[in-house]
């Protein structure tokens, strides 16, 4: 199954620098990358950038679709107020195949502010103890994942960072 992380950093910089760590890893064959996106909001401005990943083989899987419109919902889409709890619900509703409820897309919007970016990730394959030795030194919090808590704990243990949900602290 493939997993799908999303990683909080606390810099407008922070997920694209371990976005190219991603990617070199997965070019020394330590991860498949399926799809990745992020999104980098800078302190002054009004709304942040996305950049999608280019696994343009994968698109097809369904995946780069799904961060696509994940990313438009969760901060491009001109809705406001209840209007946007009721298109997190419409959207978890096409995603139950993912494994990602309405609380976590809800989750997610509130962790990426002004200041921060995120790392949005699907991969498969990983030499967890070796990819992780490439993230040490980032500072970081894993906001979602469509992990269990048992194999969420162990992710946490190996890649280091925080757990930024309160239903899930860090061990």
């Amino acid at each position: 199954m493939a997993t799908f992380t999303v990683w909080k950093f606390d810099d407008p910089e922070g997920a694209s620098q371990a976005a190219n760590i991603l990617k070199r890893a997965e070019a020394d064959g330590l991860v498949k990358v399926i799809d990745h996106a992020v999104v980098s909001w800078p302190a002054d401005a009004s709304r942040p950038s996305s950049s999608h990943g280019n696994e343009d083989k994968w698109r097809g899987t369904g995946w780069g679709a799904f961060l696509g419109g994940l990313i438009g919902l969760l901060f491009f889409m001109p809705v406001i107020g209840a209007g946007v709890g009721a298109a997190i619900g419409r959207w978890s509703k096409s995603a139950e195949n993912t494994g990602i409820t309405k609380e976590q897309l809800e989750r997610i919007r509130s962790a990426i502010t002004p200041g921060t970016s995120g790392l949005f990730a699907v991969t498969d394959q990983s030499d967890r103890d070796r990819l992780a030795e490439r993230f040490h030194g980032l500072k970081r919090s894993l906001i979602e994942t469509n992990l269990t808590d048992a194999e969420r704990q162990v992710l946490l243990d190996e890649f280091g960072g925080t757990d930024a949900t309160a239903k899930h602290p860090a061990g």
